[in-house]
């Protein structure tokens, strides 16, 4: 079969070619104008044509016979290149060996020219400096659109419980900085702000002011959600979701156009806000990376460099990335370890010192807006100052082993949900979805102060150890002298007040609530982060399980576990602590990040002692998810979705051959080639105009099916529009050729069309017995869109990005070991082969029988293969 589409999921499609010139602003920031490639040498042309005879006005050839002489006058528009040849269509895969190819020739270029005058030496630096340009560029809108969301989402949501009088621009912490009548007790009440009760009915307290703060709670979180849900599907359907599966596919050499668009953006940054005001379960941290990566796409158009070449572009996505871990969690040497790790197709070394410095930039940025007023860059820093100890590794460890089993419950869970969602009428009103789920968050969340409030504000409380300036439910032990509730330091000699298992049970009613909602949550059409969620029932069962073991070292401190290091009066209990290393273990186990995940938290503590009890809880983590599941949430999403997407981290450990898995197989049509000249225009569209697929393998002729060389699609029909608009002469009975001189034409003949310059000269091939291992492995780590298969340099299907996805589901499915090598039995053939005595018919086809069909079976496997050409019209292609 020929080359297939590479990506066809349901809900999009394929415009045409009238779509490459009429697109979009917001399409074009995905596709930029290519150039023509040309992959040939004048030595190639002499080795294929047989003529040294350089083209004029007169062309001689010589292709198999006599020199013969053409007067004809020859057409060759593609000596220059043409605007539109070169790039992709929407939905396809990017060549990465044709954009690395172009890099390079365009830097051979500048560096021939810019000895020749000062102006092409500006160009050069201009040339050479533009990467850290455009890296800047990005860190500082990445740090100012995060400064800018973490400030309006605060206000936002601390307006569903009331309003600051003096300053409505003011959240409630801002309205009572400046007042000299709080309490400590009570410091988040002043007459400056006043809630939606005392403000309607002028009471303060009792049922009415309950049952009003209630339901304006319930009414700003529907209007915060209903807003975002229009806007996401009004103006930018793209804007939903965390956006990192995406990110992870595009990355890889996938074009979604409008995808990192100006309106994406836009609508991106407007309704995250508001998203997170609503109380959904969903974070803002995820989001950040779609809209530094939608900076990073917007500002590589001021550079030619990137905005012509995909792959280039791809490197300042990579950057883009690390720069929205950095402002999200504060974190720039975590972010380009995300980015290394979890996101990145290809990373070369100079992308990881632009990452570094894109990163740096945006946290600079952002610790200068100080948008949380605490001089650090995200809500819930903290610094711990009690050592741990060495028994402690068993209650992290369980935090560990508690993370993974989230992680793959939450996994198969969501999947299990938005596949439903995607087969069932309820998926086709996202709308009232949103509306329904951010009711029932409302409703449930409201009575308990615990997931009443902001989810960071929730992990910050979590996360921060008691001390005398600690006001928290979770700090109010009793003292020893009277029994009476005293804010003292949290230390065994303490035992738990009644705020204390208050707040215990208010934990686990939120834990069970958090689980519940998250994975409802995650997949509505509203920006959605998982990152905080996750983290939030981490800390919520890290948090109970640290107060568990503090109050069992108080009461049993003569045990022996407890005996040699916890002595009475002494601080050896940080619960704190347990809530970081429990988000850590439940974020690893969502996502499986390692690396990047510890390094990300050590930054948000500033401390390398705790890095051994982040590592085991992280490590135990991912064992667990992985042995129900190697997958996590990103890549589930990409194989719900269809992206096509080769994990680099899975590993390809069957037997099958590259014969097996090409195109066509038996019950496929025929293998669609072109001849290198004797095809015409009609013959050519035909072909294009019957087939959907992405290009066609080139060869000699019908009589010598060897390859010559590879035609996309897409550049064929560019080609031959821009000849018919800017030359006449070209009629549909004209000649197309690919080979460097016309072949022999009568005179009266129409104008050729010489399509050479769009022909890849240097496919990858691969042998029909060459492994799968191998051919997964070459696909991985080049960035391929196809790969031809040949036997004896003759071409016999050809295997795409889609097909070994496909293959490589098709091999999951097994549950029986699987068979062995094809060649290890002796009646076994490939199902692109016909049976013996009876070859299945084919037109332009190539069939491997044996030499002698009448031989018995033992006979058959010592022959050699012989190739049988089959008959046919020039023009049943």
């Amino acid at each position: 079969m020929e080359s297939e589409q590479l990506f066809n999921r349901n809900g999009y499609y394929r415009n045409g070619y009238n779509s490459i010139t009429s697109a979009s602003s917001d399409e074009e920031l995905l596709d930029g104008t290519g150039v023509v490639m040309d992959f040939h040498t004048s030595e190639d042309d002499n080795l294929l044509d047989g003529d040294t005879t350089s083209p004029g006005s007169n062309y001689v050839m010589s292709n198999g016979g006599g020199v013969v002489s053409s007067t004809t006058h020859l057409l060759d528009f593609l000596e220059e290149p043409i605007p539109g040849v070169g790039t992709y269509d929407d939905f396809h895969t990017i060549d990465w060996v044709r954009e690395k190819c172009k890099d390079r020739e365009r830097h051979r270029k500048i560096n021939a020219k810019k000895k020749e005058s000062a102006w092409e030496f500006t160009k050069s630096l201009y040339d050479a400096w533009s990467g850290w340009l455009v890296v800047t560029l990005t860190g500082l809108a990445s740090g100012a659109l995060a400064g800018l969301i973490d400030i309006s989402a605060d206000w936002l949501n601390d307006i569903k419980e009331g309003v600051c009088l003096n300053a409505m621009w003011f959240n409630h912490e801002q309205c009572c900085w400046g007042s000299n009548e709080t309490t400590f007790a009570e410091r988040d009440k002043c007459p400056q702000w006043k809630s939606w009760a005392g403000l309607i009915l002028g009471q303060e307290e009792g049922p009415g002011s309950y049952i009003m703060n209630y339901f304006m709670y319930i009414y700003w979180a529907l209007s915060f959600a209903l807003l975002a849900v229009l806007l996401v599907k009004v103006f930018a359907p793209y804007a939903c979701g965390s956006g990192i599966p995406e990110i992870k596919t595009i990355l890889s050499g996938f074009i979604i156009r409008g995808y990192l668009g100006k309106w994406t953006l836009l609508i991106k940054t407007v309704t995250l806000v508001l998203a997170v005001a609503s109380g959904l379960s969903l974070g803002k941290e995820g989001p950040l990376v779609h809209v530094a990566c939608c900076c990073g796409n917007i500002f590589s158009y001021l550079f030619p460099k990137y905005s012509k070449n995909e792959a280039k572009k791809r490197e300042v996505l990579s950057a883009a990335s690390a720069a929205g871990v950095s402002v999200a969690f504060g974190a720039p040497i975590g972010g380009v370890l995300f980015s290394l790790e979890e996101v990145s197709y290809y990373f070369p070394l100079k992308t990881l010192w632009r990452s570094f410095f894109a990163a740096l930039v945006a946290a600079f940025v952002l610790r200068s807006i100080n948008p949380f007023g605490n001089s650090r860059l995200v809500l819930f820093y903290v610094e711990y100052h009690t050592p741990w100890y060495l028994f402690e590794l068993i209650p992290f460890i369980l935090l560990g082993v508690f993370g993974g089993l989230w992680g793959a419950f939450f996994i198969k869970a969501n999947i299990a949900w938005c596949r439903r969602r995607k087969s069932t009428r309820f998926g086709k009103y996202p709308v009232l979805e949103v509306i329904f789920v951010a009711a029932i968050t409302a409703v449930v969340a409201f009575p308990n102060p615990y997931t009443r409030q902001n989810t960071s504000e929730l992990i910050k409380e979590l996360f921060t150890d008691c001390g005398p300036l600690e006001s928290s439910q979770l700090c109010q032990y009793r003292s020893q002298m009277n029994g009476s509730k005293a804010f003292v330091d949290a230390s065994p000699n303490k035992p738990a007040g009644s705020g204390v298992y208050t707040a215990m049970w208010q934990l686990c009613l939120a834990l069970v609530f958090k689980i519940i909602m998250t994975i409802f949550t995650f997949g509505l059409k509203v920006p959605a982060g998982l990152f905080i969620p996750s983290m939030a029932i981490g800390a919520i069962a890290g948090r109970i399980v640290g107060i568990a073991v503090e109050q069992l070292a108080y009461y049993h401190h003569d045990w022996l576990v407890f005996r040699e290091w916890c002595e009475v009066g002494t601080d050896c209990i940080t619960p704190g602590l347990y809530a970081m290393v429990g988000a850590a273990a439940c974020l690893g186990g969502v996502t499986r990040m390692t690396v990047s995940l510890v390094v990300i938290v050590f930054e948000l503590t500033g401390g390398l002692e705790y890095i051994v009890p982040l590592m085991a809880a992280v490590m135990t983590s991912k064992w667990v998810g992985d042995a129900f599941g190697r997958e996590g949430i990103y890549e589930s999403h990409i194989r719900l979705n269809g992206y096509p997407f080769l994990d680099a981290k899975s590993e390809f450990t069957h037997t099958t051959l590259a014969r097996e898995v090409m195109r066509p197989q038996r019950s496929d049509p025929p293998l669609a080639v072109l001849t290198q000249d004797d095809l015409t225009v009609e013959e050519l569209q035909v072909i294009i105009n019957e087939t959907s697929y992405n290009g066609f393998p080139v060869i000699v002729s019908k009589e010598s099916q060897r390859l010559v060389g590879f035609a996309l699609r897409r550049d064929i029909t560019i080609a031959i529009e821009n000849a018919r608009r800017k030359q006449e002469g070209i009629l549909l009975t004209s000649r197309v050729y690919f080979t460097q001189h016309a072949p022999t034409l009568p005179a009266d003949s129409p104008r050729p069309l010489k399509l050479r310059s769009i022909l890849d000269m240097s496919p990858f091939t691969v042998t029909d017995h060459t492994p799968m291992e191998i051919v997964v492995d070459i696909f991985r780590k080049l960035g391929l869109r196809q790969c031809l298969v040949t036997h004896n340099g003759i071409v016999l299907g050809i295997i795409t990005k889609k097909n070994i996805l496909a293959h490589l589901e098709e091999l999951k499915e097994h549950t029986e070991p699987l068979a062995s090598p094809w060649y290890y039995h002796k009646k076994r053939y490939p199902s692109s082969y016909g049976p013996v005595d009876q070859p299945r018919p084919r037109q332009h086809h190539v069939q491997l029988v044996t030499s002698f069909p009448g031989r018995h079976d033992d006979e058959e496997e010592s022959e050699e293969e012989v190739v049988h050409l089959l008959e046919g019209r020039g023009s049943a292609l």
